[in-house]
C-alpha cells in the first residue's frame, strides 16, 4: 500500500432517519499513524458516522474504502475483520464478569475445542496491556474497578481483535482529569506503534493537545478540515456552532440572601458498611452557586442522593428553607422546592424508552393541568413539552421521538429545561455539562446563572476545575466524604484547588 493511501477513506456519505439527514455526503481521510479528531455540536452527527464506519448503520449512499479497497461493512464483525475497533461512549461491557472474560467474549479461545483456554487469554491481554502501557489487571471483575480502568479494558478489547484502526467516541466524557491525560498518554503510544485513530470530541483543549487534523461537521455537513498546528480553539468553536462563543462565563458578582439548604453532620455508609459521608456540614444560599470541587469517587454521588431522597443516611440534617427533609422521599423533597438535574442522565434524568413528551413531565404528570380524574392529558403534556423544546432549543425531531433517539447534548438540554420549569428554590446541578459540546456548556452555565440572578440558591457538583472556578460564587473542596476546605473562585487557582482535592488543608480554608 503507498504511503500517501489511506488507511479509511469516506466518500460522499449520506445516511437519513425519519425527519433528519444525519450525514449530509460527508467525505473524510485517515492516514496512517494520525490522530484525527471529529468536531461538531452533540447531535451534529458524529457518532452516526462512526457507527457507520464500524458497521452498525449502513450508508444511504456513498462509499468507504479501507487502505484503498472499496469494502462494504455491513456489520462489526466484518469492521474488526478489516482491523477496525470502536471504543464507545457508553461501555459494553458484562459487569459480573472479570476482564479477561470480556476480552474474549465471542470469541473464547479453546484448549482441545472443548475447554475455554483462560490461562493464555489472561497472557495474552497481560502482555497487550503492558506493550501500550495500560495497566490492567486481567482478572479483575470489571464491577470492582474504575470507569477509567473500564475504559482502558474497551481499549484492550479493540486491541486483543487485532485492530488498528481505532475510533474513539467521547473517550473523556465519563473521566477525572487525572484519568483523560492517562488517556491521551496511551493514544500518543497507539499511534507511535502504528495504529491510526479517529477521535469523536467536542472537547476543543483535548482536540489541541492530541489530534493532527481535525474535520468539523454541523448539522450533518463538513465544514471544513483543518491541520490542529494551523488553527485555534476560537476558531474552531465558531466553525463547530456557527457563531462565536465565550469562553468567559458573563455575570456579575453574587448578592446571597437567606440560607436554603444547611446540611449538618451528614454521615453515610456504602452498601458494604464503609462510611462515604463523614459528618460533612455545608451551606447554600438564595442567589449564590455553590460549586463542589473533588476528584470523583470522594462522596459527591452520596452526597446528591442524600439530597434528593435516593439514599438514606445515617446521621445528621438537610434542611430546606428551615424545614427537615432528611430521609424523605423524593417526591417529598421535589415538592418542597429541589430541582435536580443529575450526573447520569440515562440512569436518573430520562427514561429512555418514553417520548420527550413524556419524559417533559415525569414529575409532574400527576398534577393538574396533567392528570385529569386519574387519566393523563395529552394535549396538555404535549403543549407543555413543545413550549420547553422550543425554549430550550432541545434538537428533536419531533415530541414523540424516544429520548434514547436523542444526542447526549440534547437529552441534557431536555432534563435542564423541566428541572429549570418547576421554579425550584435549591438547584442541584451535578455534572450538569459533562459530554456537552462548546455551545452547549455555554448554555448550560448561562442557565446556572440565570437562577442565581433570579434569586435561587444552586450547588453545582462537577469534576470540571474550569467550570467550578468560572462559574461559582463560592467553592467547597470534598474529600474522603467531608468539605475539608472553601475558597473563593477569584482568590484560588487550579493548583491550590489540586491540592485540597487530594487532601490537603489549605490556610485560610475552613475545614
Amino acid at each position: 500500500m503507498d504511503a500517501a493511501t489511506p488507511v479509511v477513506e469516506l466518500k460522499q456519505i449520506t445516511k437519513r432517519f425519519p425527519g433528519i439527514v444525519a450525514n449530509d455526503s460527508i467525505s473524510l481521510k485517515l492516514h496512517k499513524g494520525e490522530i484525527h479528531a471529529l468536531l461538531g455540536e452533540n447531535g451534529a452527527g458524529k457518532s452516526t458516522l462512526m457507527n457507520i464506519v464500524f458497521g452498525l448503520y449502513q450508508p444511504d449512499e456513498g462509499s468507504i474504502e479501507v487502505n484503498g479497497t472499496p469494502v462494504t461493512i455491513d456489520s462489526p464483525n466484518k469492521a474488526i475483520e478489516l482491523g477496525i475497533g470502536m471504543v464507545h461512549q457508553h461501555f459494553k461491557l458484562v459487569q459480573p464478569f472479570t476482564v479477561t472474560e470480556n476480552i474474549v467474549l465471542g470469541m473464547e479461545p479453546k484448549k482441545m475445542g472443548v475447554h475455554l483456554d483462560y490461562k493464555t487469554s489472561v497472557a495474552k491481554i497481560k502482555k497487550l496491556s503492558d506493550q501500550y502501557g495500560l495497566k490492567v489487571n486481567p482478572n479483575a471483575k470489571i464491577q470492582d474497578i474504575s470507569v477509567g480502568m473500564q475504559q482502558r479494558v474497551e481499549i484492550l478489547k479493540t486491541l486483543y481483535r487485532g485492530a488498528d484502526i481505532l475510533i474513539f467516541d467521547e473517550p473523556t466524557a465519563v473521566l477525572t482529569p487525572q484519568e483523560i491525560s492517562e488517556l491521551m498518554g496511551i493514544m500518543k503510544r497507539l499511534v507511535e506503534e502504528g495504529k491510526s485513530i479517529i477521535l469523536i470530541t467536542h472537547k476543543l483543549k483535548e482536540i489541541m493537545q492530541i489530534s493532527d487534523t481535525v474535520t468539523i461537521i454541523r448539522r450533518g455537513k463538513v465544514i471544513d478540515t483543518l491541520k490542529t498546528e494551523e488553527t485555534n480553539p476560537n476558531e474552531l468553536a465558531e466553525k463547530m456552532v456557527g457563531r462565536s462563543v465565550s469562553f468567559k462565563v458573563d455575570k456579575k458578582p453574587a448578592t446571597p440572601k437567606e440560607t436554603v439548604l444547611e446540611v449538618k453532620g451528614l454521615t453515610s455508609k456504602n452498601k458494604d458498611g464503609i462510611a462515604v459521608l463523614n459528618s460533612l456540614n455545608l451551606k447554600v444560599r438564595a442567589g449564590e452557586i455553590l460549586g463542589i470541587a473533588g476528584v470523583d469517587g470522594n462522596g459527591q454521588s452520596e452526597l446528591i442522593e442524600a439530597l434528593t431522597g435516593l439514599s438514606h443516611v445515617e446521621n445528621g440534617i438537610i434542611e430546606l428553607n428551615g424545614k427537615d427533609i432528611t430521609n424523605k422521599s423524593p417526591r417529598h423533597i421535589t415538592e418542597s422546592g429541589v430541582s435536580h438535574i443529575p450526573e447520569d442522565r440515562h440512569k436518573h434524568g430520562l427514561v429512555l424508552d418514553f417520548s420527550m413528551s413524556e419524559n417533559m413531565v415525569l414529575e409532574t404528570y400527576y398534577q393538574a393541568p396533567y392528570n385529569r380524574g386519574g387519566f393523563l392529558n395529552k394535549s396538555a403534556i404535549d403543549k407543555q413539552a413543545t413550549r420547553l423544546i422550543e425554549q430550550f432549543d432541545v434538537r428533536t425531531p419531533s415530541i414523540e421521538t424516544k429520548a434514547r433517539s436523542l444526542s447526549g447534548g440534547n437529552q441534557q438540554k431536555a432534563i435542564i429545561a423541566r428541572e429549570i420549569d418547576k421554579n425550584p428554590d435549591l438547584l442541584i446541578a451535578a455534572q450538569p455539562t459533562r459530554g456537552l459540546d462548546v455551545g452547549a456548556i455555554e448554555f448550560v452555565q448561562k442557565q446556572l446563572v440565570a437562577q442565581r440572578d433570579q434569586g435561587k440558591a444552586v450547588l453545582l457538583i462537577s469534576f470540571e476545575l474550569d467550570e467550578i472556578i468560572n462559574v461559582s460564587d463560592r467553592i467547597a473542596v470534598i474529600y474522603e466524604g467531608q468539605i475539608v476546605g472553601e475558597v473563593l473562585p477569584e482568590e484560588t487557582n487550579d493548583q491550590e484547588l489540586g491540592l485540597m482535592m487530594a487532601g490537603s488543608k489549605i490556610a485560610g480554608g475552613t475545614a
